[in-house]
């Protein structure tokens, strides 16, 4: 999948430059962007593989940029709506800073659609056509750091739509939440309250979560992941070459090649199928559907990669480079609670129940 490199020699430089510091990583984020654009259309492989080298080389600056990347991703597949900043636009306001000026633009987005069962994020819209948004948002990564968001937040007892916000409004606050991670320990993550904040709808009720581009957006994540286990395994394996290693650290290295390799492989055929789609506002609900399914399958496979490979080094390299190389056992802990932020379970749960809801998957053999 993965032929040739997507970032440029001085990005990559400056991404390791930025290594472990999120709001480095931030300043960063408009010539990312521009460097490797959004899925479909063709782009997906190299954008992907983008994601992947941002992974290998740090987990804070991909964990930091990959959100960034996907808010403006959803908004280019807001179709219509996404136009000229300076335009009238009925029923928006002038202040929230809807777009990225141009493709250097200095806005640093984040994203955040997760809920509570305690509280809801509500939506309403007065007689002028403007909406506001006040409640509580939970699980705000670098709410503190990044200029913009794209919240969700409901619009009825049934349903929610996508708001672009300015997070530098008197009417948006972040909470005191405690944060004790380990790994990614800079990248802090607070909820979010809102008192009539202004917001700009992006899409319809439920475009957010119903287009195809949804699902190809969280298989970025994988990307990044995947990335970062390749990195893990390299040291692995330069560790066997240097030294004769055993049976045993053979069999780890192996095994580490089987996971990673299945793992781009399905990687690939998404970004085929991704660029196959129409991503943007139009796309059907079929379309929808079958890029789910494949977003389940893929997220699925490479976090299972990334346990084998983690299961591989620890065993294999043992507690050394994680008390004497600084890097090493960094990247370690950041891989460790960035796929602990994916329950793997209730996906591949979902998984089942869409085979069960389609026509038979396994009954194709004589």
């Amino acid at each position: 999948m993965f032929d040739s490199p997507s970032l440029p020699p001085a990005l990559v430089r400056s991404a390791r430059e930025a290594a472990g510091d999120p709001e480095a990583a931030l300043r960063l984020a408009p010539d990312v962007a521009e460097a490797l654009g959004r899925p479909g259309g063709g782009n997906t492989r190299h954008l992907w593989r983008g994601l992947a080298e941002l992974g290998a080389i740090d987990l804070t600056v991909a964990r930091t940029l990959e959100p960034d990347l996907d808010a403006r991703a959803i908004l280019d597949q807001a179709g219509s709506f996404v136009g000229d900043p300076e335009a009238e636009i009925p029923g928006q306001p002038r202040d929230v800073g809807l777009v990225p000026e141009d493709a250097g633009g200095a806005r640093t987005w984040g994203v955040y659609a997760a809920e509570s069962p305690d509280h809801r994020l509500e939506a309403n819209q007065s007689d002028d056509g403007r909406w506001r948004i006040t409640g509580h948002k939970p699980w705000c990564s670098l709410a503190g750091s990044v200029s913009n968001a794209l919240v969700t937040a409901w619009t009825s007892t049934t349903a929610r739509r996508l708001f672009a916000v300015d997070l530098a409004s008197s009417q948006v606050r972040a909470g005191e939440d405690r944060w004790v991670a380990r790994g990614l320990s800079r990248l802090r993550t607070s909820s979010l309250e809102f008192d009539a904040a202004p917001a700009a709808p992006v899409g319809d009720d439920e475009w957010y979560f119903t287009r195809s581009g949804f699902a190809f957006g969280g298989i970025g994540v994988a990307a990044v992941w995947w990335g970062a286990a390749c990195k893990l395994a390299a040291q692995l394996e330069s560790s066997c070459r240097s030294r004769t290693p055993d049976q045993i650290a053979q069999f780890h290295l192996g095994q580490c090649s089987l996971a990673l390799e299945a793992a781009q492989s399905v990687l690939a055929d998404a970004a085929h199928r991704a660029d196959a789609l129409d991503l943007a506002v139009g796309s059907t609900a079929e379309g929808s559907e079958a890029a789910w399914a494949t977003a389940l399958r893929v997220r699925g496979s490479v976090h299972r990669a990334c346990e084998v490979v983690l299961t591989a080094v620890g065993h294999t390299l043992g507690p050394g480079p994680l008390t004497q190389d600084d890097e090493y056992a960094r990247r370690v802990a950041d891989l460790q609670i960035y796929l602990q932020q994916y329950k793997p379970e209730r996906d591949v749960a979902a998984l089942g129940q869409s085979i069960l809801d389609g026509p038979s998957t396994f009954g194709g053999l004589p």
